[in-house]
């Protein structure tokens, strides 16, 4: 499985960022809020701004597109679908997550967790998709 790729505060930020509760098997603590929605020929873009309560989780999920994050507060574990653990994102930090990449996240902290998301997915694609556990311990 791939990592996430990095990306830059500066690149975020001038990309709008999306709020939105991941669609995942099953979420627990999330809240989304779509603050953005726009469609370019082929392509759909969601600016989100996702909120995970201390101890919440999204579900296990992927994405048919690319997603880029930014953690405006709190701290975001990112684990893989083989269990790995592949990222913890504090405030001000960013990430991209690749296409069909299972994952989950979690707010493993004990204040709230807020992500603004933007979502490049094809036109009439869900924001996300449920995945399986596959069986890891959290």
């Amino acid at each position: 499985m791939r990592k996430p790729i990095a990306v830059t505060t500066a690149v975020l930020a001038a990309l709008l960022v999306l709020p939105a509760t991941a669609s995942a098997t099953p979420g627990s603590g999330v809240t989304g809020t779509i603050l953005s929605q726009k469609t370019i020929g082929h392509t759909d873009y969601t600016l989100r701004e996702i909120t995970i309560q201390p101890g919440g989780y999204t579900g296990w999920h992927f994405h048919d597109g690319t997603l880029y994050a930014y953690v405006k507060a709190g701290t975001l574990t990112h684990n893989l679908a083989d269990c790995s653990f592949d990222g913890r994102y504090r405030t001000g930090q960013a990430f991209t997550e690749r296409p069909d990449q299972v994952h989950i996240g979690r707010n493993l902290g004990t204040t709230p967790m807020v992500l603004e998301v933007l979502y490049v997915l094809p036109a009439g694609s869900p924001l996300s998709e449920d995945a399986p556990n596959p069986g890891c311990g959290f």
